[in-house]
């Protein structure tokens, strides 16, 4: 594909500065880029190579147009500009068309002939696809599940029975949709299962990360909120609720019954028990245990959870701890030496 700048700003939105009859053939980053290419700077970080790049334009921020040298487009947002323009340039294809007669579609499912089925995917009855959808070999489709239009679900997914998977939805490779939720009941004797009777629901545009699961409800739906991204090796237990636009880095895990609101935030390794609510637009620091409710709009981190700002000043003193115990313990003896002087001065 090529275009000139002049259409490429068109689609991004952009002020072109420079040649708007310069031709563009690819997108590639700013330390590989070469003439044809197209880069962009997002982070302050790489600015320092912009006058070595051999890309023929460069995408980016308002505050950075005073650049001189080079052709640029100017946006209000370099990275949704870039993605815009990596959908453009290489667009994602899928191989298979139609459904292979090497898929095992169960009678009583229904497919639209527009679905893509890839050869060895399982399929029960009262399953119900959509079109544009397409599944990958090794994925398995409960019973009575539904997956709505253009979704992709990669290789060796299992979906299982009654789960609801809304549009444009993409489940990358080991993601597991309503295994059981964690529930059992301890008698003093043994652990009893309770049965898990719900189901999970998905909704639009959300992606999950490779090997994420997100289990079934015990009564009622574990809930994916419109626009969520979960990162891979995530854990969503039963019966949690996680508002729209939510983004969730790797290793995250999510206890029972937990609601997060709209809009929030939360780093990678990050634990949170059980029946606690977190409120919208909350963001959470990396590798963080939230044992509590978090108010709306509030930033916290550390183990347990504390205001941010207080737990950098917790997280700088880390490095001091050794040498504070040394000067704690040299003025504890020194009060002590001066106990026994004053006990011997009194008597």
């Amino acid at each position: 594909m090529k275009m000139t700048l002049a259409e490429i700003a068109r689609i991004v939105e952009g002020e072109v500065i420079g040649a708007a009859d310069v031709v563009i053939s690819g997108v590639a980053p700013i330390d590989e880029a070469k003439v044809g290419d197209i880069t962009f700077v997002a982070n302050r970080k790489y600015a320092k190579q912009i006058n070595a790049t051999r890309a023929s334009a460069i995408i980016i921020a308002p505050q950075q147009r005073e650049i001189v040298g080079k052709t640029l487009v100017v946006v209000s947002d370099p990275y949704v500009a870039l993605g815009k323009l990596l959908k453009l340039f290489y667009p994602l294809e899928h191989e298979q068309r139609g459904i292979s007669p090497e898929a095992y579609v169960e009678e009583g499912a229904i497919v639209s002939p527009e679905a893509n089925i890839f050869p060895r995917a399982f399929i029960s009855h009262g399953a119900k696809i959509e079109k544009g959808v397409v599944i990958y070999p090794g994925v398995y489709v409960g019973r009575n599940v539904a997956i709505g239009e253009d979704s992709v679900i990669y290789a060796n997914v299992a979906i299982y029975h009654s789960c609801i998977i809304g549009k444009r939805v993409i489940l990358h490779s080991g993601v597991v949709i309503g295994g059981d939720g964690f529930g059992f009941a301890e008698t003093g004797k043994e652990n009893v299962k309770i049965p898990q009777i719900g189901f999970v629901q998905i909704d639009d545009d959300v992606e999950i990360g490779a090997n994420s699961t997100v289990d079934r409800a015990t009564m009622g739906k574990t809930w994916i909120g419109r626009n969520v991204k979960i990162d891979n090796l995530v854990q969503i237990a039963h019966n949690v609720v996680i508002g729209e636009n939510s983004v969730l880095a790797a290793m995250v895990g999510i206890s029972g019954s937990t609601k997060l609101g709209r809009g929030v935030i939360v780093g990678g390794q990050t634990g949170m028990v059980g029946h606690i609510s977190v409120g919208d637009r909350v963001m959470i620091a990396a590798d963080s245990k939230i044992h509590k409710d978090v108010e709306a709009g509030k930033i916290v981190g550390g183990k347990p959870q504390m205001p941010y700002k207080e737990w950098l000043k917790v997280e700088a003193c880390r490095t001091k701890l050794p040498e504070m115990k040394t000067t704690i313990e040299r003025l504890v003896k020194k009060i002590e030496n001066l106990e026994v002087k004053i006990d011997k001065h009194l008597k």
